[in-house]
Formats: structure tokens, C-alpha cells, sequence
């Protein structure tokens, strides 16, 4: 059933999270990174971090089902979204890093559905009354950055140095490349807002091909650094639900 409150898609993404640890499944992987935003946004609605609590929590729930949905399909033999589709077969490959598997599924979330739920949340021109609660998620992503950062670098402790010769470097792009994600998807949402249903999935099926592009450079960025994510794998510690609990 589609999840209905806030407290709801917490419940269903510990389900999936539990379902993967026993399973030992890397889907579980991108689930709890994603179940630590949801809490903080849990967090901001209750604290009166945004301007209007009730939609958001709205516009959570909608984005949530988006993801729901296409899990459901993929494990179900149905045919999800090509990005969410190329981020699920890739659980079940061995060489891709655990930052390549959460990015595979930011790509298909933040890229695709953030723009989708938020033209579902406040469709036609209400779309730009939900822009600065919008761009708040920004803050509570980059808030978390510092904390992924030390989980991979336990996965991964060779990370640890790189991290303290890069200084700020590499959470200044992290930030960055969220903020033009999220961006991609602000302009996704105004081109959605004003069409009809059968014209939005036209634009959402256009969009979606070009969002595979970015997931199959995820997943091959190029010849070195490619070699330097199999030299990464390699050095990984931790069995698939160590990791899970660690990331969750």
C-alpha cells in the first residue's frame, strides 16, 4: 500500500532495509542512506524548519511512493523507470563501490522524482509557492555529508587520508553536484506543473533517458577513474549487511 504519512515511509523503508540486511542485498544500501534524510526532514517539519509543514510532509510521502513504487515493480518482474531499473540490476553486480551504488539511486530520486513529486504536490502556477521549502532539502542534504564521508571511510579507511589532504575539497563538490541535481529538478517540476497527465509522461519518459546517461557515467566515469573504483572495491571492509547497519 502506498505510504500515506511521514511515519509510514519511515516504517517501509526499515522493511526494506531489514528485508535487504537478511537477504543481503546491496538494495538496502541506498535505502538506509535514504531512511537518515527522511527522519531529518521528519525533524524540520516538526521543528517548523519550513514554511509549511503540512505540505511538505505531503511532498515527502509523494516522492517517497515514487521510490516504493519502482522497487515494487523491479522485484515484481515489472518494468520500472530505466534509471531506477539500471540502479536496481547494478545491486546485484560485484564491482561497483558503495558511493556508485548510492549515487545510482540520488540520480534516479533526486533527478527524475524530486521534480515529479513536487509538480504532484503543488501542480499549475501553486508550483512556485513550494520553492524555498524546496531548496531547504538542500541544507538537510548537506548537512549529512560530513557524516557519509566518515561511514565510507570506514568502509573504505584509505578514504580517511584522502579526505584529510582534500581538506573541504570533496564535500565542496558533493554539494555541488547535489545543488545542480536539485536544480535539474526545480526546472523539471516547472516544466511538469503546467501540463496535463498524458504531457507529463512524455516529459518524464524524455527525461528519464537522459538520467540513464548519467547513471551509466556512474558507473563507467572513465578509464582511470574506473581503475581507481576497482582499487577502491578491492579495498572495501565489511560483509553487505555490516555495511547496511553502518550506513543506516
Amino acid at each position: 500500500m502506498p505510504a500515506k504519512t511521514i511515519d509510514k515511509v519511515i516504517q517501509q523503508l526499515d522493511e526494506i532495509i531489514d528485508r535487504s540486511y537478511w537477504q543481503k542485498s546491496r538494495l538496502g544500501y541506498f535505502a538506509a542512506l535514504y531512511r537518515k534524510v527522511t527522519v531529518e526532514v521528519k525533524k524540520g517539519i516538526k521543528s517548523g524548519f519550513f514554511e509549511d509543514g503540512e505540505r511538505m510532509e505531503c511532498f515527502d510521502v509523494i516522492f517517497a511512493n515514487r521510490y516504493f513504487d519502482a522497487l515494487e515493480q523491479y522485484q515484481s518482474n515489472g518494468v520500472p523507470m530505466r534509471s531506477w531499473q539500471l540502479a536496481f540490476e547494478s545491486s546485484k553486480h560485484l564491482w561497483p563501490i558503495v558511493l556508485q551504488h548510492l549515487l545510482l539511486g540520488m540520480n534516479a530520486h533526486i533527478n527524475l522524482d524530486l521534480g515529479i513529486a513536487a509538480a504532484k504536490t503543488n501542480p499549475k502556477d501553486a508550483i512556485f509557492d513550494l520553492k524555498e521549502d524546496f531548496n531547504k532539502i538542500n541544507n538537510i542534504l548537506a548537512s549529512l555529508v560530513d557524516e557519509m564521508q566518515r561511514k565510507l571511510a570506514y568502509i573504505w579507511p584509505i578514504l580517511k587520508l584522502l579526505d584529510h589532504i582534500g581538506g573541504r575539497t570533496d564535500e565542496t563538490l558533493i554539494n555541488f553536484s547535489m545543488e545542480r541535481a536539485r536544480d535539474q529538478a526545480w526546472n523539471l517540476a516547472l516544466d511538469l506543473a503546467p501540463l496535463e497527465q498524458s504531457d507529463q509522461i512524455t516529459k518524464i519518459v524524455s527525461m528519464d533517458k537522459d538520467i540513464v546517461m548519467l547513471a551509466r557515467k556512474i558507473l563507467n566515469p572513465g578509464l582511470i577513474a574506473s581503475a581507481t573504483a576497482r582499487i577502491i572495491r578491492l579495498g572495501e571492509r565489511g560483509s553487505i549487511p555490516q555495511i547496511i547497519d553502518l550506513l543506516r
